[in-house]
């Protein structure tokens, strides 16, 4: 056989392969239908929130932060530590996780959890680091990050919640490329889909929430303002994050039967109590030192409650009364702020244009008039 029509055969091989591979059903996402009642909603608030961490000039603390007691710097280090953690896990693999999960079919829903996932570790996880930049020595940090990594009930922590994630990943690749896998099926698919949004809505609503006692307990007393515009920032996106993988959680919820749903429950809780064991524990190591793990462990609860109802479920801890000065910063309404604190969380962004020659060009007369002299 001559080698030109060997090469016809190959190139008409690889074409007719590549045409049987072809998926046959891809779409493009259209914003001008709605999808639900509610994601273009979400979509609007997460775009009118958007904000840099740059954009916070943290200077102005550090008069505060060099007075502050050895014990107090460790512990507030220590807690934005533990939210560092969070936020990298839930921006890495939480929310895209959870987005790739969702039926092709739902774009914007996966528009709104991909945006959520980059204000994750882009915005919230290199805030806390700009903070740490800011107040702490590059040896300082380390240490940080160390006591971190080694820190059992953070760890585990960690393993309970991204475990859940992990295992929503591995049903996505099976359902995608595996179906006829012995341990895949349709119910387990959902099944996991679902741990996997309880793990997010209590990661977002309890544990983010609870991290954020301290900055708040400063930012009421008027000490280390700047960051706690930071936490005031981060609370308005977690605020709806929760919301958000909560209603699509309440969704899928509602696929299972009364049976299932009970056992479902039954993970939920099982999952709800040693998230609680390990917090208290984190708690009394980070706040003990400072006479407050008390205080914070009320706190905890009383965001426990708040992330059972998110899923639709009834809050289980009794109320209590949380430090009135923490629980105003949970209000995330814009702020007015004068030009001398801080820049509120009802900022506008900055705008700049390039610098031209004229910029360069001075009225002589006016700068050497009387008050104007150098």
């Amino acid at each position: 056989m001559s080698n030109s029509k060997k090469k016809t055969i190959v190139q008409k091989t690889v074409v007719e392969k590549v045409k049987y591979d072809l998926p046959k059903d891809f779409d493009g996402a259209n914003w001008n239908s709605h999808e639900d009642d509610f994601t273009q909603i979400f979509y609007e608030q997460n775009l009118s929130q958007f904000w840099r961490p740059e954009d916070v000039s943290l200077q102005p603390d550090l008069n505060v932060w060099h007075i502050l007691p050895d014990n107090v710097k460790w512990a507030y280090s220590q807690n934005l530590l533990v939210l560092t953690f969070l936020d990298t896990y839930q921006g890495d693999i939480g929310m895209p996780v959870v987005s790739r999960s969702l039926d092709e079919k739902y774009h914007q829903r996966k528009a709104v959890l991909n945006f959520m996932a980059a204000m994750e570790n882009a915005v919230h996880a290199k805030s806390y680091s700009n903070i740490f930049m800011t107040y702490m020595s590059t040896p300082e940090i380390e240490e940080l990050f160390h006591w971190g990594e080694q820190n059992k009930n953070l760890q585990r922590i960690m393993s309970l919640i991204v475990g859940a994630y992990e295992e929503l990943d591995r049903f996505n690749y099976l359902k995608k490329y595996d179906r006829e896998h012995v341990t895949f099926t349709d119910e387990k698919f959902k099944d996991a889909q679902w741990k996997a949004m309880v793990a997010s809505v209590f990661l977002e609503t309890w544990l983010f929430y609870s991290g954020f006692y301290y900055p708040l307990y400063f930012y009421g007393q008027g000490k280390l303002m700047q960051a706690g515009e930071i936490i005031n920032l981060i609370l308005r996106d977690e605020s709806i994050h929760g919301l958000y993988v909560g209603r699509l959680a309440q969704e899928v919820f509602q696929t299972f039967d009364a049976d299932k749903q009970e056992e479902l429950k039954g993970w939920m809780f099982n999952l709800f109590h040693n998230l609680y064991k390990e917090e208290s524990e984190l708690v009394e190591t980070i706040y003990d030192p400072v006479d407050l793990a008390h205080d914070v462990k009320v706190f905890v609860r009383y965001n426990a409650n708040k992330a059972l109802m998110n899923l639709g479920f009834d809050a289980v801890y009794p109320y209590e009364e949380v430090n009135p000065v923490v629980l105003n910063g949970l209000n995330t309404e814009t702020k007015t702020m004068d030009n001398f604190s801080m820049k509120g969380n009802g900022y506008q962004k900055m705008k700049s244009e390039s610098v031209k020659d004229q910029d360069f060009f001075f009225d002589v007369e006016r700068i050497t008039q009387p008050g104007g002299k150098k």
